[in-house]
């Protein structure tokens, strides 16, 4: 059996992949080498079940416990948050959520502006800039390192080592790059405990030095996903969003007309080109029947956003896009306990981004043909190695 999802073109298009493999079954079984196989979720009802099911783990360290997988990922990275069930998952999530709730995104919206517009002041008309290093990288690269209190010098280093953790079917330069960045963490604490300052950084160490509620292992593993997870999505958000905008004028247009209308198109570029097209690993800890197919215990679960949000029986004419559709309950943040942390950060760098290109670049198009860009190959995020526009 050929596995679909290693198809030549399906980082560039997963699309009708995604669509064949719904048509035929919404969960089915597919290989994922080795002799191993997974089963993959590309319906919209079954991924939002999936997402809730108790059933499904993702206790990763449980799951390898014994496995020779030939890996060497930092401990910080193979048994962050995202690897973790309740009671740890609550706990944990617990002591980090405040900093990403609506009101305190508020708080920083002006600062994600400034940003912004320093970023935009470097585009000038009539000359070509890519659009992800110059605006959809170290916008959200800086702004999280921002909230962590991450030296300005070491921010090139950051966006390097989250580059390299999402490098598929390249093991030795992901397992590197977990030591890198867990290392440099693990300095960074140690040099806050010395001069503490007010970052989200510091606050994770008073949780750990002053109430004892975070091992230190824990402190580098939740510091080391609120850097990488706090903006690898913002980024795929904006390019893939805005080479979204740029393929169908009269929507740019339209944004340029009615500029109230940015926010709900976030939710509808989330929806088209979910920044993450792959959900982290699950797997199931006893027998379940999901969309009339039964999984036994212990089977890995790929719960794909990027193919349900496109499932046309729960939004008509998919593959359109479509401001004035009512996008409520696209799963490109998840669902459940789960959902995306950041889910108020991403979004707010999202319209602040697309508010002000709209606003400032009236004439904005491509500089290269569609067929020429070149897309991430990774299995887990969506996103473009660059994007060249004139502005």
């Amino acid at each position: 059996m050929s596995n679909p999802l290693q198809d030549p073109g399906f980082f560039r298009n997963p699309y009708p992949t995604f669509a064949a493999l719904r048509d035929t079954s919404p969960v089915q079984k597919v290989p994922s080498g080795g002799g191993r196989s997974s089963y993959l979720v590309t319906g919209y009802a079954e991924a939002r079940e999936a997402f809730t099911d108790p059933r499904l783990s993702k206790d990763t360290a449980a799951f390898f416990a014994g496995k020779d997988t030939g890996r060497n990922l930092h401990p910080a990275v193979s048994q962050s948050m995202l690897a973790t069930d309740p009671p740890q998952h609550t706990r944990l999530r617990g002591l980090v959520a405040k900093a990403f709730t609506p009101g305190a995104v508020a708080r920083i919206r002006p600062y994600i502006a400034s940003v912004t517009d320093e970023l935009l002041d470097a585009w000038m008309p009539g000359e070509q800039t890519d659009a992800i290093e110059s605006l959809a990288v170290p916008l959200p690269v800086t702004v999280i390192c921002q909230l962590l209190g991450v030296p300005d010098a070491d921010r090139a280093a950051v966006r390097t080592w989250s580059n390299e953790l999402f490098a598929a079917g390249q093991p030795e330069r992901i397992d590197s790059a977990s030591h890198a960045v867990a290392g440099y963490m693990a300095d960074l604490i140690e040099a806050k405990r010395r001069a503490p300052d007010d970052s989200l950084l510091n606050d994770l160490i008073r949780a750990r030095d002053g109430e004892d509620r975070l091992s230190e292992d824990e402190l580098v593993s939740l510091a080391v996903l609120l850097l990488v997870a706090g903006h690898e999505t913002t980024t795929n958000l904006i390019g893939n969003g805005l080479l979204a905008l740029l393929q169908t004028s009269d929507t740019l247009h339209r944004l340029r007309d009615e500029p109230d209308l940015v926010d709900a198109a976030v939710d509808e570029l989330l929806r088209l080109d979910s920044p993450v097209s792959m959900a982290t690993f699950r797997f199931t800890t006893e027998a379940i029947s999901l969309g009339g197919v039964e999984i036994p215990a212990g089977s890995p679960v790929l719960i794909a956003p990027g193919a349900a949000n496109r499932d046309p029986a729960r939004f008509s004419d998919p593959d359109r896009l479509d401001l004035d559709r009512d996008t409520k309950g696209h799963l490109a943040f998840g669902y459940g306990i789960h959902r995306c942390l950041g889910a108020p950060l991403a979004r707010a760098e999202g319209e602040i981004a697309f508010r002000r290109i709209v606003a400032r670049f009236p004439r904005l198009r491509l500089a290269v043909p569609s067929a020429e860009l070149q897309w991430r190959h990774t299995r887990l995020m969506r996103g473009l190695e660059s994007l060249p526009v004139l502005p």
